[in-house]
């Protein structure tokens, strides 16, 4: 089986080369980290079978299946970092995924499923289960977008117990992320991409590959000699975008801008 690994965090791609050169039918012929490349390079060249995390940068994983040709429509797995309750969608559209962090077991019972449903899926069951899994997924997402969800973090030696929508600013730091919650930083074990999905209910922006902003707490932009975004928060802080990240915060604030009739 032709293989693409689509995955912006270099650990998780290295984890998923490693247990794909452990299987002699499986040949990887392509591997991304930008959604945009990736999206090119599966039209040109439709793979067998796709990994493809559902958080990455640019075009994110479940655009990017929606973009996917039906009529060369591969078997996707998806490999995410998504809690219990996103991962009933995979349950019910029978759509295989990897919950990160995943080991050499779990890695082989998705591809021995990935091989039974290759003998007997014909395309239209494959683009039965993505559609039920991308329905599923928008309602999940609705679901939450009217709760109130909280996170814990740490503060010291203290646990606190934070509501999302008063966090300004999320920083990757390591092994940890790190929330601005006014003039307070707490802590928590994470990745960049676990703290975003934990951040869904709020219109969190990604400007740099480690910082995400909180475009309800911004109360000042401007720009540098260069071009990039300098964002202040209402708690004073100030954070700049990266040249990377140019392009998707200014098509962002476009849309916020009041267009003259």
């Amino acid at each position: 089986m032709k293989v693409v690994i689509v995955d912006d965090e270099p650990p998780a791609c290295r984890t998923l080369r490693e247990c794909c050169a452990k299987e002699p039918d499986l040949q990887i012929i392509g591997e991304y980290g930008d959604g945009n490349r990736a999206l090119e390079a599966l039209r040109a060249q439709p793979p067998d079978l796709l990994f493809l995390d559902i958080q990455i940068e640019s075009v994110d994983g479940i655009t990017l299946a929606r973009s996917l040709d039906p009529a060369t429509l591969p078997f996707i797995v998806f490999v995410t970092a998504f809690d219990q309750y996103a991962l009933e969608a995979f349950e019910v559209s029978a759509t295989d995924y990897l919950l990160k962090p995943f080991d050499d077991k779990r890695f082989r019972e998705t591809l021995a499923r990935v091989r039974r449903r290759r003998g007997d899926d014909a395309l239209a069951d494959r683009q039965a289960a993505l559609s039920a899994l991308l329905a599923q997924l928008d309602r999940n997402v609705r679901a939450l977008s009217g709760a109130a969800p909280r996170i814990l973090a740490q503060s010291g030696s203290r646990m606190n117990m934070l509501d999302v929508a008063t966090i300004e600013l999320v920083e990757g730091d390591r092994n940890y992320v790190k929330f601005l919650v006014g003039r307070e930083v707490f802590h928590a074990r994470s990745t960049m991409q676990q703290a975003e999905l934990s951040l869904q209910t709020q219109p969190m922006l990604r400007i740099s590959r480690s910082c995400l902003v909180n475009v309800n707490h911004v109360r000042e932009l401007s720009r540098t000699p260069r071009g990039d975004f300098i964002f202040v928060l209402a708690c004073g802080a100030t954070v700049t975008s990266s040249e990377g990240h140019r392009e998707a915060v200014r098509d962002y604030l476009k849309q916020l801008k009041i267009n003259p009739s």
